[in-house]
């Protein structure tokens, strides 16, 4: 059996999130690890929110790698093996790194508060939206962006993430997201959800938050990756360390291009996704962007021992 790990990012968090894999030393260490890098305990985040702190941004993105990097060290602890291939989606694609060894826990926990406040400052708050679009194909809701761009000159709505054939996000300027969700549905989406989010991730008015990004990656102590990973904003496989670099600092404010990730992993030959972290929304995904793959939870200790049982087993 050929799998996969992929690491979710923003959503999949919620309070006592990490109570449902036990007390164990390696989940506490890694938190431990992570809070001191920060100056934060993260730990308490993690167990007791409250809700409206674990979403807002610059707490969900260094508390969502944290937990990731600690189920993935509890997942080998247990004797679960190295993947054949990895990937995170936005943010989980730091994981990702920090799993496959690019780099230390410490750094990336650091990089990633800081790729959070660059965010939330790239866009003045409540100018900046993102809404989920259900039901209606990629390119129809990239022409439903692109007709709210030609009407209204200087407001910015565009695709951004390509969750699944029938699920895109899109996000920019909030009365043009608004305009063109409404156009979606007029076009025969099922579904246009605004998302209770604090900027516009992914589209190009993250630019500003990219450059920040830069400028802090290029003091960050990164390596080639023990472990292949397929980027967000290329699905491509990347080994020189300037490349991932670039690539990180591009993912910024470019698409996350989950559905052809799942196809590049259906294409080398992977039959199960295994979603490395709390929650199960990519677990979800995989079948629906790839019909011969099994997506796998692991976001609990029952779960992740049963993942590591099934990929002895195959």
């Amino acid at each position: 059996m050929k799998f996969a790990l992929v690491f979710p990012g923003q959503g999949s968090q919620s309070a006592g999130m990490m109570a449902q894999y036990g007390e164990t030393n390696v989940i506490r260490r890694t938190f431990d690890e992570a809070s001191h890098a920060i100056g934060r305990d993260l730990w308490t985040l993690a167990a007791d929110g409250p809700a409206d702190a674990l979403s807002q941004t610059v707490n969900t993105q260094p508390l969502m790698l944290t937990a990731c990097v600690a189920v993935y060290r509890l997942w080998r602890e247990l004797g679960g093996a190295a993947p054949a291939i990895m990937a995170g989606h936005s943010l989980g694609e730091y994981s990702a790194l920090v799993a496959a060894g690019v780099m230390q826990l410490a750094d990336a926990v650091t990089l990633v508060e800081l790729r959070a406040t660059a965010m939330q400052e790239a866009v003045p708050a409540g100018e900046g939206a993102m809404a989920a679009v259900l039901g209606l194909d990629a390119e129809m809701v990239k022409l439903a962006c692109a007709d709210v761009m030609k009407q209204n000159s200087g407001q910015v709505v565009e695709a951004v993430n390509f969750n699944d054939p029938k699920q895109i996000v899109i996000a920019g300027h909030k009365s043009a997201v608004e305009r063109a969700a409404d156009i979606a549905k007029e076009r025969g989406a099922k579904r246009a959800l605004m998302l209770p989010v604090s900027a516009p991730f992914h589209s190009s008015l993250m630019q500003p938050a990219a450059l920040r990004l830069r400028e802090r990656l290029m003091s960050v102590t990164m390596k080639s990756p023990d472990i292949p990973i397929i980027n967000n904003v290329d699905v491509t496989v990347l080994t020189e360390v300037v490349d991932i670099r670039d690539a990180l600092v591009r993912q910024a404010a470019a698409p996350v291009r989950w559905v052809e990730i799942m196809l590049k992993m259906q294409s080398f030959g992977v039959t199960h996704i295994l979603e490395c972290g709390p929650g199960k929304v990519l677990a979800g995904l995989s079948r629906r962007c790839a019909d011969s793959l099994t997506g796998v939870a692991m976001n609990d200790l029952d779960s992740l021992k049963a993942a590591v049982v099934l990929t002895r087993a195959g």
